[in-house]
C-alpha cells in the first residue's frame, strides 16, 4: 500500500475562493456564513485532480489538509482566523466522507499573530474526536515570515502539545504564506521554517516535558539532513542532545525531487523515520524538463534507490506513517 502524508486541497470549489474574497471585504464585521459547495462540485474538483493523479501514480490513500499557503494566519483578525480554519476543516471533512477509503483529515489550526496556542486546542479536539482527523499542521509563524511569536520551545506552546499527546495524534511542522516580500512562499518561506522550527525544539525541553509528542518536519525537513555537519557541531557547542539522536525524535516527508536529495535524506534520517509525501498539485506542480515527468511524482526516486530493500519501501510508503499516525484506520496492505 502507498500512503502520501502529504496533500493540500489546492483544486477547491471556486465557492470557497469566494467566501475568502468576501471575509476579506468584511474584516471589520467578521460572521461565519455557509458556504454553498455541492458535492458534484467536490467530486469534479478531486477526480480531475488528486484522484486522477493518485490512480495513475498508485497512491491509494491521501492525508488530505487544507490548502497551506492560503491559511493565511497573518490574514485578519484571530476570529477570522477561526472562521476561514472551521470552513476549511470541515470541507476537508466532506471530502473523506464522500471518498472515505482514499482521503484521510488532517487540519488547520486557527492561528493567529499573538494568539494562544491553547485557543487552537479546541478547534483540534473538534476535528479529531468528531470529525475523524488524524493530526494537524501547526505553523510555527503565524505572522508571515516576521517571526512576532515565542520560539516553539518556549512554554507558550505547552497547552496545545498537551492536547497533541493527550489526543495522541502528531503535527506536521507547514508554514502558511508569507507576506513578508524578502521571502517567496514556498521557495525559501516553507524551507526556512522548517529548518528554525527543528532548531527551536533542539535548544528546547519540548521532547523532555512530552515524551509522547509526535513531530513531521514537512519538505525533507528544510536543510537539516543536508547541513547534518553543521547541526552536529552546534550540538557539540550547546551541549544539546546529540544530532543523531535528536532527529529520531522526529518523522521526515520525502517532498524533495531530486535523486540526490532523496538518497541523502534517507541516509542521513534513517529509513525508519521516513513517511512518504509528495505535497502533489502544491508547491512544485511543474514539468521536470529533464525527465518530461511531473516533480511531484516522487515515488519513483525511492523506487530507484538500489540499495533500499522492499522492506524498507514498506516503512517509507506504509508502516512508518501509520506509526506517525496511530489514528490512522485504513486496512493494511496484504503481503
Amino acid at each position: 500500500m502507498l500512503i502520501d502524508a502529504h496533500g493540500h486541497y489546492t483544486t477547491v470549489p471556486a465557492a470557497l475562493r469566494v467566501f475568502r474574497a468576501l471575509q476579506i471585504s468584511q474584516m471589520g464585521k467578521p460572521v461565519k456564513k455557509p458556504v454553498a459547495i455541492g458535492d458534484d462540485e467536490i467530486r469534479t474538483s478531486l477526480e480531475k485532480g488528486q484522484l486522477k493523479l493518485m490512480d495513475e501514480r498508485g497512491i491509494d490513500v491521501m492525508l488530505f489538509s487544507p490548502m497551506a499557503s492560503a491559511m493565511g494566519h497573518h490574514f485578519g483578525s484571530a476570529l477570522i482566523s477561526r472562521h476561514w480554519t472551521e470552513v476549511n476543516n470541515d470541507l476537508i471533512h466532506r471530502v473523506c466522507t464522500l471518498y472515505p477509503t482514499r482521503f484521510v483529515g488532517v487540519c488547520a489550526l486557527p492561528q493567529s499573530p499573538g494568539g494562544s496556542p491553547k485557543e487552537c486546542a479546541d478547534e483540534l479536539e473538534r476535528c479529531v474526536t468528531e470529525l475523524g482527523f488524524v493530526g494537524c499542521n501547526l505553523n510555527p509563524d503565524p505572522s508571515g515570515g516576521y517571526w512576532t511569536d515565542p520560539p516553539l520551545g518556549d512554554e507558550w506552546w505547552y497547552p496545545l502539545y498537551e492536547t497533541l499527546q493527550a489526543l495522541d495524534v502528531p503535527a506536521m511542522i507547514h508554514a502558511s504564506a508569507t507576506c513578508n516580500p524578502a521571502f517567496h512562499t514556498v521557495g525559501s518561506h516553507y524551507l526556512n521554517v522548517d529548518s528554525t522550527a527543528f532548531l527551536q525544539l533542539l535548544d528546547s525541553r519540548v521532547f523532555q516535558d512530552f515524551p509522547r509528542l509526535r513531530v513531521i518536519l514537512a519538505h525533507g525537513g528544510g536543510n537539516v539532513p543536508y547541513q547534518a555537519a553543521r547541526y552536529r557541531a552546534l550540538c557539540l557547542i550547546h551541549n544539546w542532545e546529540p544530532f543523531d539522536e535528536f532527529i529520531t525524535r522526529f518523522y521526515w516527508d520525502t517532498t524533495v525531487y531530486t535523486p540526490e536529495a532523496m538518497e541523502l535524506l534517507i541516509k542521513v534520517v534513517g529509513v525508519d523515520r521516513i513517511i512518504y509525501g509528495s505535497e502533489m498539485l502544491g508547491g512544485v506542480n511543474a514539468t521536470d524538463p529533464s525527465t518530461g515527468r511531473s516533480f511531484d511524482e516522487n515515488k519513483r526516486l525511492v523506487d530507484a534507490i538500489p540499495w533500499l530493500t522492499e522492506a524498507d519501501r514498506r516503512k517509507i510508503f506504509e508502516e512508518n506513517v501509520r506509526k506517525a499516525y496511530p489514528r490512522l484506520g485504513v486496512p493494511a496492505a496484504r503481503t
